[in-house]
């Protein structure tokens, strides 16, 4: 478990952008090092805002896009093409402007089709596919708390939901308390749409680094919360860590509750 390192930024289009340009340098060096790297994004407005900054970022001819895995931390379950969809936001956002491998794009299952409205199916066959691509050795993380091997991934990205939601881990369902299963099915969600699909925390914390991405007042009294020692079972962004760092980055305005003292911040 890493402890928790803030960056805080004027405004949520600084936040954007310096997420962005520090996105692309995690990428390259991971390349560098790796010959490949590995990214969970996430969704919702400070996900795809980030997203957006990179497409208009001077430095993403930087990356090796042919080099990357894509997954995601989380998502809604939609029909394939459905605009409430993480995957096809990103698409819009960035993934379509970047000369990507296909076959490195790995977004979650939609419904209908092959797994029609079973969310549980399509998780199983998610984390199945985390499983496939968790070797070579050198691209493997231990074994989860879960039992289930998942890709060491690079960097991990989390948009904090008001109610401290990471990814579709909701505060008291049973999801945030899965620790057997690297990907469930999310049913009751207290946000459109109810049924969803997820990474859970064990996954989560088999990333390398996680970021969490917070901007606004409404965002305040959650960041409050999470890092202020609450359990993770009330407070699912309090769980989110990664095995190397654990990252919050923060415009002011979510900011503004936090004791300053408590937590120095990291540098930008």
């Amino acid at each position: 478990m890493s402890a928790p390192q803030l960056v805080v930024h004027r405004d949520k289009e600084l936040m954007a952008q310096a997420a962005a340009a520090r996105l692309i340098t995690k990428i390259v060096d991971a390349q560098a090092a790796r010959g490949s790297a590995s990214v969970v994004l996430t969704g919702g407005r400070n996900g795809n805002g980030l997203l957006a900054a990179l497409a208009a970022a001077p430095a993403r001819d930087a990356v090796d896009w042919s080099r990357l895995d894509l997954w995601w931390g989380d998502e809604r379950f939609l029909p394939e093409g459905d605009p409430e969809r993480n995957v096809t936001q990103a698409r819009e956002a960035l993934l379509d402007s970047v000369p990507l491998d296909p076959a490195r794009v790995h977004p979650m299952p939609a419904s209908g089709g092959r797994y029609g409205g079973d969310a549980d199916a399509a998780a199983a066959a998610y984390a199945e596919e985390l499983a496939a691509a968790a070797g070579p050795e050198h691209y493997r993380s231990a074994a989860t708390a879960a039992g289930g091997d998942v890709p060491a991934f690079d960097v991990l990205m989390l948009g904090v939901g008001p109610d401290t939601h990471v990814a579709s881990l909701f505060p008291e369902l049973p999801a945030v308390r899965e620790t057997e299963r690297t990907v469930v099915g999310v049913h009751g969600a207290p946000k459109p749409p109810p049924t969803r699909i997820s990474l859970t925390l064990p996954a989560i914390r088999a990333a390398r680094e996680v970021w969490l991405l917070a901007a606004g007042e409404d965002k305040a009294n959650a960041a409050r919360i999470a890092l202020s020692g609450a359990g993770e079972i009330q407070a699912p962004a309090a769980g989110a860590y990664g095995r190397s760092r654990t990252l919050w980055l923060l415009d002011a305005a979510a900011a503004s509750q936090l004791p300053r003292d408590l937590y120095p911040p990291a540098s930008a």
